[in-house]
């Protein structure tokens, strides 16, 4: 018995097309405003060869598609706040231009305005998505050992005093206190710091991390709602909802000025009908003329293309900007904050030193400590390994009895010899500073980690890893000086590491053992000292900082919580970009200055000139639309 080909297809076809119109719902308010261009456009070309109903139906349907959102949204918030908005300018604005039968004026004007707040709309809701991201890393389940059996339970469900049982290659559930066990911690979550730190009994450990190489029990100290993951949520969700100085002013504008508009456009009704014998034809004419020409569409205009050229210019750069607001708030920046791994450094160990001891054959010890850490999946054991690889064939010795030491080595055996490679508290301090004069200490003093291979009960060698500089970063943070803006660099590293770091690149300032709090708190210092302050970093742990900094700069090879996170992204991780983009700013606020004055002159002229009767409905649309269009054009330089 078969299985007909319709009842296979048909619940494919609704499930598709359930994805189809859920990937498009966000989009709707931008594909309504382009659609009632389009039609614009159709009806303007059809002028002629339409009847007179025709010509109004079309009009009037681009009026609802574009207008929809915009007046939803304008009559919401009129009876919410008690208070006239510029959306119902827009919107009186358009009725009155179709009520004197200039219906394709009025409807450009609703395309306008629509197109600006679909694409206004996008980009927020593009911006929440980092909130999902960094729930999508918080493990939702834990094993909880209760009467010494194990049990899988939700992290919801942890309470403070509950013993869980972490194995190695697991995310750490929830904060608390090591009971038993030893391992090594990525918590480049957290600190962003790209070293694995060792955890024992009674150390702390964080929600969000991983335990690498160990199996541990840990106490419960907070709730799930308490850790220090879901403060880097709340910090993320508290930052993004604080408006900026010039969102509020242009909130303040907008009230002031529909005030204004509606005031005059009610005095223009009436009063030149009592005071100056006109008829009140005439009034009603001059009044409707007011509301066309003060319309707000060249103002409108005189940001937005500009804007758009200058993020299409700058994202065929390799700067990709969320929004407009951002690339005008980057030429007020005077001092940026940068996170070291990642950011600064190319964010993976490397060996820089390798020291032998003189009666040893280098390349066999080399093929044999490779080989050993070509075992492990520790970042230290990997940047050896990639370093013997280049050197030595390190496939010719067999790894027997290898063991890895939590926080501490590895050791194993080969050729019947016992090798120990790892810290030097691990193969014994005392031969380890002892090593070739005191290395250790210059080596260490450099930023360095070192790693000791012992055998025969000796020191055989010593590699020097460290994450090394990104190439551009010197010159991108001269470029930044010599326009005098400050830098700083926030760190979790410690004051050893940071300091050899910030020397190096040539920053103004560093400030180290940082944790995402911590980040966000100096950021915050930052921001009173220097009032405009960005933020460059590319891990989860930036994520609070990103989003607290006047500006926020993701490297375009950062985490996805980063980059959603972020105002404005270095696609290919770029820092010379950041130079780049602040020329792009002034020269776009300086275009966008020339609009604004210009707009406004030509609105003030129309105005005085129909007060005057100087002007007819005609020539008020031409001037009206002529500034729009010359303002357009001027926006539209910034693409080259």
């Amino acid at each position: 018995m078969g299985t007909s080909l319709d009842t296979f297809i048909e619940p494919h076809q609704s499930k598709n097309n359930f994805v189809f119109i859920k990937n498009l719902l966000p989009h709707i308010e931008l594909i309504a405003a382009l659609l009632s261009g389009l039609i614009i456009l159709i009806t303007w070309l059809l002028e002629g060869h339409i009847s007179e109903s025709a010509f109004v139906i079309l009009h009037l349907t681009a009026f609802i598609i574009g207008g929809y959102a915009k007046a939803k949204e304008g009559i919401s918030e009129t009876i919410k706040n008690k208070e006239l908005n510029v959306e119902m300018l827009m919107i009186f604005a358009a009725i009155g231009s179709a009520i004197i039968g200039y219906w394709t004026e009025g409807a450009i004007l609703i395309f306008i305005f629509a197109l600006s707040g679909a694409l206004e709309t996008y980009t927020m809701n593009k911006s929440r998505k980092e909130i999902s991201a960094l729930l999508d890393l918080q493990p939702e389940e834990a094993i909880r050992i209760s009467n010494g059996k194990e049990e899988v339970v939700s992290v919801q469900q942890l309470q403070i005093g509950d013993r869980i049982l972490v194995r190695a290659g697991e995310r750490i559930p929830a904060d608390g206190v090591i009971l038993t066990g030893e391992t090594s911690i990525d918590e480049s979550a957290i600190t962003g710091e790209s070293l694995p730190t060792t955890k024992a009994k009674s150390d702390e450990v964080l929600a969000g991390t991983v335990s690498l190489d160990g199996t541990i029990t840990v106490s419960i100290t907070k709730n799930s709602d308490e850790t220090m993951f879901q403060k880097i949520i709340n910090l993320v969700q508290s930052a993004q909802e604080e408006k900026s100085p010039s969102q509020l002013f242009i909130e303040r504008f907008e009230g002031t000025y529909v005030k204004v508009v509606l005031l005059i456009f009610l005095v223009m009704l009436f009063l030149p009908y009592v005071l100056f014998e006109w008829s009140l034809e005439d009034s009603i004419y001059r009044a409707i003329i007011l509301l066309v020409v003060a319309s707000p569409c060249a103002l409108v205009a005189s940001i937005m293309p500009a804007t758009l050229s200058a993020i299409s210019n700058s994202a065929r750069k390799g700067v990709l900007f969320k929004g407009g607001v951002h690339l005008e708030n980057l030429e007020n920046i005077k001092a940026i904050a940068f996170d070291k791994t990642g950011t600064l450094t190319n964010g993976s160990l490397v060996v820089t030193d390798a020291h032998f001891a003189n009666d040893v054959d280098q390349d066999g010890v080399v093929a044999i400590i490779g080989a050993i850490e070509n075992q492990s999946t520790h970042p230290l054991a990997k940047a050896i390994t990639n370093y013997s690889r280049e050197r030595v064939d390190i496939f010719n010795n067999e790894v027997v009895n290898m063991k890895t030491i939590g926080g501490n080595g590895v050791e194993a055996t080969i050729n019947g010899e016992q090798w120990q490679i790892g810290k030097p508290d691990y193969v014994g301090r005392e031969l380890a500073e002892q090593f070739q004069d005191g290395i250790l200490e210059r080596l260490a003093s450099e930023g360095k980690t070192v790693v000791f291979a012992k055998t025969a009960g000796a020191i055989v060698a010593v590699f020097a890893l460290k994450d090394t500089i990104r190439e551009e970063a010197k010159y991108a943070i001269k470029q930044l000086h010599q326009n005098g803006i400050k830098t700083i660099m926030l760190t979790g590293d410690n004051e050893l590491t940071a300091k050899a770091i910030a020397s190096e690149v040539g920053m103004d300032q560093y400030i180290s053992n940082c944790l995402p709090e911590d980040k966000v708190n100096h950021l915050k210092e930052l921001r009173k000292k220097y009032e405009n302050v960005a933020m460059v970093g590319d891990g989860i742990n930036d994520a609070p900082s990103l989003a607290t900094a006047n500006l926020g700069i993701a490297m375009g090879e950062g985490t996805d919580v980063a980059l959603e996170t972020a105002d404005m992204v270095l696609m290919k991780s770029d820092l010379n970009k950041i130079m780049n983009a602040v020329k792009l700013s002034k020269r776009m606020n300086r275009i966008v200055k020339q609009n604004v004055y210009f707009s406004i002159g030509v609105i003030a002229v129309l105005l005085i000139s129909n007060y005057f009767q100087a002007i007819d409905l005609p020539l008020g649309v031409i001037g009206h639309e002529g500034s729009t269009i010359l303002v357009i054009l001027n926006g539209l330089r910034l693409l080259k």
